[in-house]
């Protein structure tokens, strides 16, 4: 359970903020003050401190300053008014992971929480290379002995006392985030911001303002300069992940990034200039990429400084009882419970199946068998690998592509031509769409509905006020006895 820390003089704010957290499942502290707020500090260093700007005594700046100097890589969020967006972003120059303007949208602090969370985590998890020791308890390993996974380890040894630009490839779950946070650890770096950025998992509309920023008035709904994380990061790392599915419009401006360390925030004319190491990812055939014309060569060129090739697990099945044995004892560590081994049967069928979800699907596996084994070793029925790909991609050939159902109903509605706002509303048409089945299908229950969806009740209950919805059914929640009440 991730512990988090506000400091604000608002007894009001302080208190339902507070609760809004321990509902969303968090140990909080609070303090009234940034002196109290570092005394709390003292006793216990929690994952996450929220701070405010404008306090009496200690203001947010100089709480942040001394935690930044003894806690490095812990995440600070500034909270901040309209009147000091300025030194907030001085204090995000300084070191702070971001900062929100009050009065905050809780879906939008939410998210912004677990972005600081995953960022301090990445930065404070140290990642073993090879294996553990015996006896050593380690929860982020990059784990092999075989001649592959050697040579990955000598090469980031290469580049780690480098700032040279490192291109990382391999297929899906082969560890790439992995290997990126060894590199920034080992680096001359490793005190500085670590910015994940995955370029396929945002819109590319918010892709170009996370990572560049904006100026005020730069579009509607831009009331106030807003740093990117390139910005954020000066001095540390950014690391792209699925570089290889970035818009060609962003393309360009990466590499200038490259060729000039400088950017642009989003409608402004400043040039301003950063010092960021570039370590990027990617599964994608970048080659035929740029044949297509998906990808820029100069950027490919630009990018290719360093190679990392990660192994697939099927090349290295020499490196699987180490794997083994290394996602029993920390799966079993997680439960609670004694590392309950593995047969020799089961063994034998972890290593005749092809893993074409590589390490990722591998430790699925293992943590799957965990769960619901009964503290006997696993036995190969305890295995659940899932259809074969080749009946898998049987299966999907059958299907309708509901990919190409979704690009002729958008292409209809670009056709058409008619509104400015036709991105918000279609990803609105999508949520609530999304939201409406998903209550559906659990009958009303808002609680069942909001852990299908992975979020929590207060951004369902959001969501359900937005879009309007209104159920036939009764809309129910969960009691304490898990039970549902109207």
């Amino acid at each position: 359970m991730a512990h988090i820390l506000i400091i604000d003089d608002d007894d009001q704010l302080r208190t339902s903020f507070q609760r809004l957290l321990i509902r969303e499942g968090f140990q909080v502290s609070a303090a009234a003050s940034g002196e109290s707020g570092l005394r709390v500090l003292q006793d216990h260093v929690p994952d996450l401190v929220i701070v405010d700007m404008q306090m009496p005594g200690k203001n947010g700046l100089e709480t942040f300053a001394i935690i930044h100097g003894e806690h490095p890589y812990l995440p600070v969020i500034i909270m901040t008014a309209f009147g000091t967006t300025d030194s907030a972003i001085e204090a995000t120059k300084a070191g702070a992971f971001d900062y929100i303007l009050k009065p905050f949208d809780i879906p939008e602090m939410l998210d912004l929480i677990k972005k600081a969370l995953d960022a301090g985590r990445f930065m404070q998890t140290q990642v073993t290379l090879g294996c553990a020791s015996e006896g050593e308890m380690v929860n982020e390993a990059i784990i092999g002995r075989s001649p592959a996974m050697q040579q990955v380890y000598k090469a980031i040894g290469r580049v780690t006392a480098t700032d040279a630009t490192v291109l990382i490839r391999g297929e899906s779950g082969t560890g790439k985030e992995l290997v990126a946070t060894a590199i920034y650890q080992h680096s001359s770096r490793s005190k500085k911001p670590f910015q994940i950025i995955n370029c396929v998992a945002i819109p590319e509309t918010l892709l170009e303002s996370e990572l560049f920023g904006y100026e005020k008035g730069a579009f509607t709904g831009a009331v106030q300069r807003r740093m990117g994380k390139i910005e954020q990061a000066d001095g540390g790392t950014v690391f792209l992940d699925e570089v290889g599915d970035m818009p060609l419009s962003l393309q360009s401006k990466l590499l200038r990034l490259l060729q000039e360390r400088s950017i642009e925030r989003i409608g402004g004319r400043e040039t301003l200039p950063v010092d960021v190491r570039i370590i990027a990812a990617t599964n994608r055939n970048l080659e035929e990429a740029i044949e297509d014309g998906r990808f820029r060569e100069d950027l490919y060129y630009r990018l290719n400084v360093v190679v990392l090739t990660l192994p697939p697990l099927r090349d290295r099945k020499g490196d699987i009882p180490l794997l083994t044995d290394y996602f029993l004892q920390r799966f079993a560590r997680e439960a609670g419970i004694k590392n309950p081994g593995i047969t020799e049967e089961a063994s034998r069928k972890l290593e005749a199946w092809d893993w074409p979800g590589n390490i990722r699907e591998f430790g699925n596996t293992l943590h799957k068998a965990i769960i619901f084994n009964r503290g006997t070793p696993i036995a190969p029925e305890d295995l659940d690998m899932g259809p074969s790909v080749v009946a898998e991609r049987r299966e999907r050939a059958e299907e309708p592509d509901l990919e190409v159902s979704v690009r002729n109903w958008i292409r209809s509605g670009l056709e058409k031509g008619e509104k400015e706002s036709f991105f918000d509303e279609t990803m609105d048409t999508c949520a609530r769409i999304l939201v409406s089945e998903a209550l559906i299908f659990t009958g009303g229950n808002r609680s069942q509905a909001a852990r299908l969806l992975g979020m929590s009740r207060p951004t369902l209950h959001a969501r359900i006020d937005k879009y309007h919805l209104k159920m036939d059914t009764s809309v129910r929640e969960e009691t304490d006895d898990g039970g549902t009440a109207a």
